[in-house]
């Protein structure tokens, strides 16, 4: 029955990163198709918060703890990092790359957040232990491969279905032009994982005095969805043709984001509970992956063989990473076990003598 229960784990984390694979081509489809990414960020909120609302309200009634303005306003920061300002930098940044460039940058999401976590304590490191020097290691070479990523780009691997076949001349001048400015697109998406890294730092805060996770989601998606529309309004401005949405791609895609969202922090607080945050992270490169061959094959998108190598370090860095970071889990738990259990076991050793 563990076997089957595990089993079940494995599939259903393989599933959500196929959904974020998904999520990623259907998202540069639909930009390419004309769509704002700012509106894009709203409608996908939007859906998402009132699909989240319900369940958060069922399931966390009796145990939801009173809100304070303290909370409030680190759950609105929450939602500025995480999707307001996260989202938009990785949308700018798929406009000046593509979507399997933006799948592989993202991969240094853990090393970063590794960094920010050693910084505020949250990650011990001692240079004298194996794992420890195997996270700092992984987290220098995940940064180099992401280099590597950016600047080689090498001969082009010349799929046979990866040939591009412009509808438009000018629509494709402006591509060409979009995605050969790789340094920018790099940049932005550098920004976007700082942003989602200081979103998991603050998050781990926030749930100390708001421990309800469901009813933290559906408010993080509620504030996102006003800061990102008072974001859209701003940039948009004089365009309100780009709050039109018909039952077109731009739809799919906003109600795909959604519940892919939703489906998402499900699965991810049953795995995380279940097998803890190493086993989770440690599907993420299967995007990357799922993300380059149907980008090839949606998309159109030519692979390069720097992007390869590149994709296969950051690959290597992240796994040193979370094979340090599995290997400083299990000790320290147990460790913390006997502290809390000795001063008990201590008394009933002195009521026996006794």
């Amino acid at each position: 029955m563990g076997l089957i229960r595990q089993a079940k784990l494995v599939v259903a984390v393989i599933l959500v990163q196929l959904g974020y694979a998904g999520l990623n081509i259907i998202s540069v489809f639909a930009l390419k198709k004309g769509m704002s990414s700012y509106t894009f960020i709203v409608y996908r909120m939007a859906i998402a918060t009132i699909v989240l609302a319900p369940f958060a309200y069922i399931f966390d009634r009796n145990s939801r703890p009173p809100m304070t303005w303290s909370i409030i306003a680190k759950i609105m920061l929450l939602s500025l990092f995480d999707p307001v300002l996260d989202q938009n930098l990785c949308y700018m940044g798929v406009k000046h790359s593509n979507a399997t460039f933006t799948s592989a940058m993202c991969n240094m999401l853990p090393a970063f957040a590794f960094c920010l976590a050693w910084i505020f304590r949250f990650e011990k490191v001692s240079l004298k232990k194996l794992h420890s020097i195997a996270k700092v290691t992984g987290t220098i070479i995940t940064v180099g491969g992401a280099i590597i990523l950016t600047l080689v780009k090498g001969p082009p691997l010349c799929l046979p279905w990866a040939n591009e076949e412009p509808i438009d001349h000018h629509q494709s001048a402006q591509c060409y032009s979009a995605q050969t400015d790789f340094v920018k697109g790099a940049l932005f998406i550098t920004l976007a994982c700082f942003c989602w890294s200081w979103f998991v730092i603050l998050q781990a805060i926030t749930l100390r005095s708001y421990p309800c996770q469901l009813s933290l989601t559906a408010m993080i998606c509620f504030w996102g969805t006003v800061e990102g529309a008072i974001l859209a309004f701003v940039v948009e401005r004089g365009h309100s043709g780009v709050w039109s949405i018909q039952f077109n791609i731009k739809l799919i895609a906003a109600f795909y984001g959604a519940m892919q969202s939703s489906v998402t922090y499900y699965v991810m607080g049953m795995v995380v509970k279940e097998k803890g945050p190493v086993f989770y992270s440690a599907f993420n490169p299967l995007a990357t992956v799922m993300v380059a061959v149907l980008g090839s094959f949606v998309l159109s998108e030519q692979l390069y063989l720097g992007s390869v190598i590149g994709a296969a370090v950051i690959v290597i860095g992240l796994y040193l990473v979370l094979w340090g970071k599995a290997k400083d889990q299990s000790p320290p738990s147990q460790c913390c076990m006997i502290d809390e259990v000795a001063p008990e076991t201590q008394r009933l050793i002195d009521d026996q003598q006794c």
